[in-house]
This record gives structure tokens, C-alpha cells and sequence, in this order.
């Protein structure tokens, strides 16, 4: 199957790990001499292959019955994959306070330096969900002045979704209310990212949201030894489900990151679910999003037969992924309301020294921010939903 490949390579022990775009390979014969080298050129010939084979792994679609198939029961081979993995897969992913400094502002960098070069993640995915029987969820209270933490946990005999979808939020009484800087993960996997910003970002003001489509995802979480229900919710939630509300009142969050999360979506809902997402920044807030890009080597591996629709793609395991392009991406964020700050390739040239095979990825990362209020007071509204 094309499944998932390493993001990063790691930097040399003792190295800071830079931010991409500083390492070029400009004599071929060097070329394994490191793991990576960064914004590797195309040639002509190099993307007219590249084209050719995503036309010949298009041509044979995946049957209707099966692309419903795959649609309905999403959570299914979700849940299947982190059965089967549980947290071992993904390694945490240190990288992202070196692209996306927005997740622990007013560290040092000293303090970023140390962070372990060998952490990486490793390809990652998307997510979205359905709770599973005797899942439990944890709510929490903080007092007013602190984020002292008073921990309940409820059993769920209902559906865990369902129990958020008829949530009415308060503005003032919902999980991490008291925090005075809000970061929500979607997506979040076992969490690779959220357990490095809990570590990395020490702001007692802090409190991290972390959902995802896979229930058996949230219970390994919430099982983690370092998870702390005092600055950090983690709940099922299924992004493409408009009956569904999140935990948070709109406008109240600073930072919501999206790392290979939204590939995993089908392309038609898409939209709605960035632009519900949107509402819930603050004016100044920013989405991150780090995901593929078209022509990834990912995509060139797929077989015929494997392809749901343009781009669009499954695994031999029943998990989806699309490869994106940056005006798609560009027109999603702004369409939502939102300002480009950044939207880059990241065209990497990944190498295997023990094996002596190269690798070409592609990502996108982007950054993009809510406007800040107007001089009348307001901001534009994301579209509906």
C-alpha cells in the first residue's frame, strides 16, 4: 500500500534542526552525504513522469459502492489503524516549534534548541471519528485564577459526538476557560503533537484542545502519562459532521493546527469544515496547516484501482489521503475569511544512506490568520457552514 513515509529527517546529534529551506544539494555526487536536502529543483523530464503516472494510477476508479463504503465507515479503519499501531507509528514532532514558532511563543530558542533532534514525525494522517462503547470523557473546572485543575470523569453511555452536538457553550464556563492562550489540534492522532507543546510550552496560561475522528485515538491520549487534564481536553469529534459543536465558544481560540489532518477529508467538505473552524479564532488567530502536496511520492505510489477521485486517493488499510496544490489551499483559508501569512512547498529530496535510494516529497505549509477587528468593531464572519 502508499501508505505513510517520513516527514523529517533528523538533524545530526548535537544539531539544531533548521527551518526547511537552508539545505541544497548543489553537487549530485554529495547526495548521500545527508538525509535531506531541501527545495530540490524538478526537471522537465522529472515532471512530465510525475504526471504521467498520477494519469496511469487515475485511470481505474474505485467502485461507487466502495467509495460509500470507505465514506460511512471512516472511523472504522481509523479505529482499526490505532488499534493495530496504538502509539508506536508516529514519532513526536519536535520539528513543529522550529516551522510553527506560534506554538510556544516567547520560548527561548535556547529552550527550542535542546528539544531532542532525533524527534520526528513520521508521515502522518487525518482523522475524524465515532466514539466507541465505554469510552470516558474527562471535564474539567479551573478556577477563575489559576488553571488549577478539578478533574471529573463520566462515564459515556451515549454517543460521545452526539453528547457535544447539543452542548450549549458559555462563554465563561467551558473546558480551559480561565487560559489565556488556546491551541486546538484537529486530528491529533495519539498525540505526537500535543504531548511536545505541553512539554515545550511552559505559559501557565496555556491549555491545548485535541480531537479526533478515532475514539480508540482519544482513549490512548487521555491514557498517556502525560496527558494533564489541567491544560488539556482531548475529546472525539468528527470535523466533516455539521450537527456537531465544538467545546469552545466562537472567537476563542489563538491557534488551531491541522498536520496532515485535512488530506484525509473528502474534497467536497472540505470547505465547510475550514470555514466552521474559522469562526471559532480570534481575530489575529492563525491555522496552521502542514499537509501534501501534489505529486508527493506518496501519490506516484499508488496502484490503479486505488483512486477515489481526482487526487484523491486509499490505502490498502481503507484510510484516504488527498495531495493538494497551494492555490487550492489558498483558496480554502481565504474563502473562510481568513489572510495568507504563508503558503510554501516544501519539495524535499529525502535520502536512504543504508539503502542508497532517494525520496521525493512535496508538502504544503501554510499559515493563516483571522483579520484583526476593523475600526468599526468587527470582523467579517467566516461563510456558513
Amino acid at each position: 500500500m502508499a501508505g505513510p513515509y517520513t516527514e523529517c529527517a533528523p538533524a545530526a546529534v548535537g544539531q539544531k534542526r533548521q527551518q526547511f529551506g537552508s539545505r541544497f544539494l548543489s553537487d549530485p555526487a554529495r547526495v548521500f552525504h545527508h538525509n535531506a536536502w531541501d527545495n530540490v529543483e524538478w526537471s522537465e523530464e522529472q515532471a512530465a513522469a510525475a504526471e504521467r503516472k498520477v494519469r496511469e494510477n487515475s485511470t481505474q476508479r474505485v467502485c461507487q459502492e466502495k467509495q460509500v463504503d470507505y465514506e460511512i465507515n471512516a472511523h472504522k479503519y481509523w479505529n482499526d489503524f490505532y488499534k493495530i499501531h496504538e502509539n508506536g507509528f508516529f514519532k513526536d514532532r519536535h520539528w513543529l516549534f522550529t516551522e510553527f514558532p506560534e506554538l510556544a511563543p516567547g520560548q527561548s530558542q535556547d529552550h527550542l534548541e535542546d528539544l531532542p533532534s532525533d524527534k520526528r514525525s513520521e508521515a502522518p494522517e487525518r482523522r475524524t471519528s465515532e466514539d466507541g462503547p465505554g469510552l470516558k470523557i474527562e471535564q474539567h473546572k479551573c478556577s477563575s485564577n489559576s488553571l488549577e485543575c478539578e478533574t471529573q470523569t463520566a462515564p459515556v453511555g451515549e454517543n460521545v459526538t452526539q453528547k457535544f452536538s447539543h452542548l450549549e457553550i458559555c462563554a465563561d464556563e467551558f473546558p480551559g476557560s480561565s487560559a489565556t492562550y488556546r491551541i486546538l489540534e484537529v486530528g491529533c492522532g495519539v498525540g505526537n503533537t500535543v504531548f511536545p507543546i505541553l512539554q515545550t510550552n511552559n505559559d501557565p496560561g496555556l491549555f491545548v484542545y485535541c480531537c479526533d475522528f478515532s475514539s480508540t485515538a482519544i482513549e490512548l491520549v487521555q491514557t498517556n502519562s502525560a496527558y494533564d487534564p489541567c491544560r488539556c481536553f482531548a475529546f472525539v469529534h468528527d470535523l466533516c459532521d455539521e450537527d456537531q459543536s465544538y467545546p469552545v465558544p466562537t472567537s476563542s481560540l489563538d491557534i488551531i493546527i491541522l498536520i496532515f489532518v485535512l488530506s484525509a477529508v473528502v474534497p467536497d467538505k472540505m470547505q465547510k469544515a475550514i470555514n466552521r473552524l474559522s469562526r471559532l479564532l480570534k481575530p489575529g488567530g492563525m491555522m496552521l496547516l502542514r499537509d501534501y502536496g501534489r505529486h508527493d511520492m506518496a501519490q506516484l505510489r499508488f496502484k490503479k484501482g486505488q483512486c477515489l477521485s481526482e487526487n484523491f486517493y486509499v490505502r490498502g488499510d481503507g484510510t484516504r489521503v488527498y495531495f493538494f496544490t497551494q492555490d487550492e489551499l489558498d483558496t480554502l483559508f481565504t474563502t473562510a475569511g481568513l489572510e495568507k501569512v504563508q503558503n510554501l512547498v516544501d519539495r524535499r529530496l529525502q535520502v536512504n544512506r543504508g539503502k542508497q535510494l532517494t525520496m521525493y516529497r512535496v508538502w504544503i505549509q501554510c499559515k493563516y490568520r483571522k483579520p484583526l477587528l476593523s475600526s468599526a468593531g468587527s470582523v467579517a464572519p467566516a461563510p456558513d457552514a
